[in-house]
């Protein structure tokens, strides 16, 4: 199954400022809290994939407090899995919720991640 070859044969992403030699999530850093389980990996960014769309729609509330609620959730689910510029953005948010261009970063930020788990799971 080509999902399962995770570590070796992932996509390219047009970020450029990511970690695990440019790619938006850390495959290392997945293969130790997963303990090597590929099968896990997977469903694991799946689940990240599907709460990080969501939580990019509750940023969209006018409420500050909403908004550094929805990025510390976002930051701590982006840490578990290894998205570590996805939890860097998002810990931006939460210090300036109202600043419109680090928004609009997190959400690229998000959907570059989101591809590069689409593609791994092709």
């Amino acid at each position: 199954m080509a999902a399962l070859n995770i570590a070796f044969d992932s996509p390219e992403t047009v970020l450029g400022h990511l970690h695990s030699r440019g790619r938006p999530i850390d495959l290392v850093h997945l293969a130790n809290q997963t303990m090597g389980d590929k099968v896990l990996e997977i469903e694991v960014l799946q689940i990240f994939a599907r709460q990080s769309r969501q939580i990019v729609k509750e940023l969209l509330v006018e409420d500050a407090q909403v908004r550094k609620a929805a990025a510390h959730r976002l930051k701590g689910a982006a840490l578990a899995v290894g998205a570590f510029t996805v939890a860097h953005v998002a810990a931006s948010v939460e210090e300036r919720p109202e600043d419109s261009e680090i928004l609009a970063a997190l959400s690229s930020a998000v959907l570059d991640t989101e591809i590069f788990i689409l593609k791994l799971c092709r």
